[in-house]
């Protein structure tokens, strides 16, 4: 008799369709409101995406999970309610939580504490602690929940994953603890998730998902001479081709549409394909060796907003002195998505536009270094600092960075369509949390929508104290003067905009929310604050107005 592995997951939903994900035990049919899938089978792990359609908009419809008739989730006497499909209204309030970098570890000692004082801990997961409050009130929950990167870590925590590694295969050789292939990503997948309060969040919050460098690699394609180094080790190719087919299993699939699936000819081969391996792995190897194949980057309107996710890591361009951010393909469509008339843009992209202004122009200087503006013993020497350091954001791909600063003025102007009453640039990755607003040069500003970046890292990693010191120099007046005169001698164009900090930064294991409600828009930040197991909250660190 078929059983739950993980799910049910929540992914796309708009006013009359959605998107239930499941992983199963073994092939069997998979209902969900009426609607029935097939699984389809990948290494001996069993998964379906049910397509539900016809529901009526602006409600919330219960359901639960039946495998062959049965019913498997909620599990009997679990005493968790049953989860629900909450539609999209036309107009009406709507609220998105985002954040990024959850690291899978207990809820126990040693895990809890600080970094400072166990170099295991990473106290309160956020998500966890925003599940134990919706289970007090429903009304807690988030329409939306946006994921941003590093869901599952390659290179730390799971510690139930890194046992079984050892046991697998040991670990006395590279990469070590590290995962390897597609079964041990399964295994990752299945500690980050399984967790009864979280695997409640997510099967009632519609879930939309973002890859980062942890979910592949620390540095993943930060430069061109990486990328040649790690095709160079022997376990590299296995580990892309793992991470490239779970990624498109556990997270993108779910990121698309009804219509959009039946437009992907992958997806299309692999449903209900008992043998699909043979169909995702081959593709997955020609991802790896050729950088193409496929867009990781998706659209979602939500009633009178539209989200724009931007893939800030597969689809880079690290040629040296021509570093882009995402390729010309991507670029045009991502400037398409851009047209038209809504209330709201949000363009969610893993890496952060705007970091504090400092390490900004330190990522330029460094940018120009490593192309040679002080010689090639510079450049070498900037390539390991680029590493050291992760100078991979997008003030380290310059002609990116310049280009999203014009599309976004450009939409803002009202240019492209009707001015929306915000643009906000929504990312995570960096391990703290701050909101900043875009100033226009003199005489460029006026009449323009505002537009911010808004950043929330992590759900659960945040740093050492020493580490948040390094953070909070780099908003300073004296760093960032001294790295805009580095950046300024390697001959950096100037960003052409200036950005105050509105809030922040923060360090907490946090969680963001926008509530949108017609052309108005508020953040909020929410902390997690200690206490016994069953003590632990939410607390706001801050809120503002946006629009």
């Amino acid at each position: 008799m078929a059983g739950l592995v993980l799910g049910p997951l929540l992914r796309y939903v708009s006013d009359t369709e959605a998107t239930v994900w499941v992983e199963t035990d073994e092939a069997c049919e998979v209902a969900v409101l009426g609607a029935v899938e097939p699984t389809f089978r990948v290494e001996g792990h069993h998964y379906a995406l049910v397509r539900i359609e016809g529901l009526k908009p602006g409600t919330e419809h219960p359901y639960d999970v039946r495998l062959d008739g049965e019913v498997r989730w909620p599990p009997r006497d679990s005493g968790l309610p049953a989860p629900v499909v909450r539609t999209l209204a036309g107009e009406g309030p709507l609220d998105i939580a985002f954040g990024s970098c959850r690291v899978a570890v207990p809820h126990e000692e040693p895990y809890t504490k600080t970094k400072d004082q166990d170099e295991r801990g990473h106290e309160v997961d956020a998500l966890w602690v925003l599940s134990e409050e919706i289970a007090r009130d429903a009304g807690r929950r988030p329409d939306l929940l946006f994921l941003l990167g590093d869901q599952v870590y390659v290179d730390e925590g799971s510690p139930e994953t890194r046992a079984r590694i050892e046991e697998r295969r040991g670990t006395a050789t590279e990469p070590g603890r590290e995962v390897t292939d597609f079964e041990e990503y399964t295994w990752l997948y299945q500690e980050s998730w399984r967790e009864p309060g979280i695997r409640s969040l997510l099967a009632s919050a519609s879930t939309s998902m973002l890859w980062d460098d942890h979910d592949m690699s620390d540095d993943w394609n930060i430069s061109r001479s990486w990328v040649e180094e790690m095709r160079e080790r022997s376990w590299w190719a296995r580990r892309a081709i793992g991470c490239i087919a779970s990624y498109w299993i556990y997270q993108h699939i779910g990121n698309l549409s009804p219509r959009a699936l039946d437009e992907d000819d992958i997806y299309r081969q692999v449903r209900g394909n008992q043998r699909a391996e043979d169909v995702l792995f081959p593709w997955a190897e020609r991802i790896e060796s050729t950088g193409a194949g496929v867009r990781w980057s998706f659209r979602r309107d939500l009633g009178a907003t539209r989200a724009v996710f931007v893939d800030s890591r597969a689809g880079r361009v690290l040629t040296e002195g021509d570093r882009r951010m995402v390729d010309e393909e991507e670029w045009d469509w991502i400037v398409d998505q851009t047209e038209g008339d809504f209330d709201h843009l949000l363009i969610a992209t893993t890496v952060p536009w705007l970091l504090s202004p400092g390490l900004d122009r330190l990522e330029a200087w460094n940018e120009k270094v490593c192309d040679g503006a002080h010689g090639p013993r510079a450049a070498r020497a900037a390539e390991k600092l680029r590493r050291a350091v992760d100078f991979d954001h997008w003030g380290s791909f310059s002609k990116s960075f310049r280009a999203l600063r014009d599309l976004l003025g450009e939409v803002a102007a009202g240019r492209r369509g009707p001015a929306p009453a915000s643009i906000v640039v929504l990312s995570g990755d960096v391990h703290h949390a701050y909101l900043c607003e875009v100033g226009w040069p003199p005489g460029e500003g006026g009449g323009k929508a505002p537009i911010y970046q808004a950043v929330c890292s992590p759900y659960r990693n945040p740093l050492s104290k020493g580490e948040q010191r390094v953070i909070r120099a780099g908003f300073g007046k004296p760093f960032t003067k001294i790295a805009s005169a580095l950046a300024k001698v390697a001959g950096a164009e100037d960003p052409g905009i200036r950005w105050r900090l509105l809030d922040g930064p923060c360090f907490d294991n946090q969680i963001a929310t926008l509530h949108i409600d017609g052309r108005h828009s508020r953040m909020r930040l929410d902390k997690t604050t200690p206490g016994d197991r069953e003590e632990h909250s939410l607390s706001t660190s801050f809120e503002r107005d946006l629009a």
